[in-house]
């Protein structure tokens, strides 16, 4: 597995835990985009974005055994699913709801003595547990999720 592989597993790994030192594998001045939250340029903003997530979820965990990773230069892009329960108890499982498919889209760049990620856009639908009726335009009930 190459280093910058290796770095994206690491992230999923700590973000699962919900290990701060996440944010050591990213340069200062990150570029982060999350739909909802648009897009911040510093490590700050990611602490912003976390704490703003924090507040939507009670849990969440990624199923790392069935990520795709996708490599070129120095961007690594991994399609997956998510699984967990929002603060109002409902849960989701992505692959079996509508909600917990994302793609995310890593940039590296070699900072100093270290391969550190400087740019991380995160696709997703952020309505985890389907409370946003009017978005489901085919109907909420539609089978193969």
């Amino acid at each position: 597995m190459s280093k910058q592989k290796e770095t994206v597993a690491a992230y999923f790994e700590k973000a699962d835990a919900k290990d701060p030192s996440l944010f050591e594998l990213f340069t200062d001045d990150v570029e982060i985009y999350f739909p909802k939250f648009g897009v911040g340029k510093t490590k700050a903003a990611f602490m912003e974005l976390g704490g703003g997530f924090a507040n939507s979820v009670a849990s969440i965990a990624h199923r790392r055994d069935d990520f795709l990773f996708v490599e070129q230069d120095n961007y690594v892009v991994v399609e997956g699913l998510t699984y967990g329960t929002g603060q109002d108890g409902q849960e989701w499982r992505g692959g079996e709801t509508p909600g917990g498919r994302f793609c995310s889209v890593f940039q590296f760049r070699d900072d100093g003595d270290d391969l550190k990620i400087c740019r991380m856009h995160i696709y997703l639908d952020p309505d985890y547990t389907s409370q946003n009726e009017s978005g489901f335009l085919w109907g909420k009930d539609r089978p193969n999720w």
